[in-house]
């Protein structure tokens, strides 16, 4: 082997040791750290015990050796279930983050609705019926009630009756001829004005209607 070869392999041996001592410092370096670690966790755990000796002294409370390591086999034995907890909170964390949105949403439109309530009147319209129903139970007695109750048949007849078109139909142009004459200046009719208004064809009729109407009124009356 010539001295060009072996210089070669010296110095790849040369870099070889530098690797290890540089990697052996370094296991130094770490192994020291970990120590002072150890060293001043030790220090700040024994300030730590002294402080708890000292304050539960001072509250005196007793600790059992037996009672602490029952707790941590407890403890020990339910990790299982401490992580199926925490999975479960995790779950719930989730689904709030899901639903709070839609129950924003729900509340905003919840209350546009109101606002769109409010607007139309329906919050008046219910303060209004409280005081008509607050009134009607003041001014009617149970009397009154009992009344009512009594004449109640005649009084669905009346509805059924009213709820007829041709009813509805009459009661309307009786209020609208009303509305209008009562608009209209009425003039001074003489008996021979009005014989004369007699004899034509809507008056006889509107006549027939009125007689015709108290006829039957009679009819319909038990007491006539």
């Amino acid at each position: 082997m010539d001295d060009k070869a072996l210089q070669v392999q010296i110095s790849e041996l040369n870099a070889k040791v530098d690797l290890l001592l540089e990697h052996v410092n370094e296991q130094r370096l770490k192994t020291n750290q970990l120590e002072d670690l150890v060293s001043d966790i030790s220090i700040v755990g024994k300030d730590v015990y002294d402080t708890a000796v000292v304050e539960l002294e001072n509250r005196q409370v007793e600790l059992d050796p037996e009672q602490l390591k029952g707790m941590g086999l407890r403890v020990l034995r339910n990790m299982g279930n401490f992580r199926d907890l925490l999975i479960t909170f995790e779950s719930m964390a989730d689904l709030v983050k899901d639903v709070t949105p839609i129950v924003n949403e729900t509340i905003m439109d919840f209350t546009d609705k109101l606002n769109e309530f409010d607007r139309k009147g329906y919050f008046e319209f219910l303060r209004e019926s409280g005081n008509v129903l607050d009134k009607f139970i003041t001014e009617v007695s149970a009397d009154d009630l009992k009344q009512l109750a009594e004449n109640i048949d005649p009084m669905l007849d009346m509805l059924k009756a009213l709820g007829r078109p041709e009813v509805m139909q009459g009661m309307k142009n009786a209020t609208q001829a009303l509305s209008e004459t009562s608009s209209q200046k009425v003039p001074e009719v003489s008996v021979f004005r009005m014989i004369r208004e007699l004899n034509k064809p809507e008056m006889k009729k509107a006549l027939g209607f009125i007689v015709t109407l108290m006829k039957n009124f009679s009819t319909n009356n038990p007491n006539s």
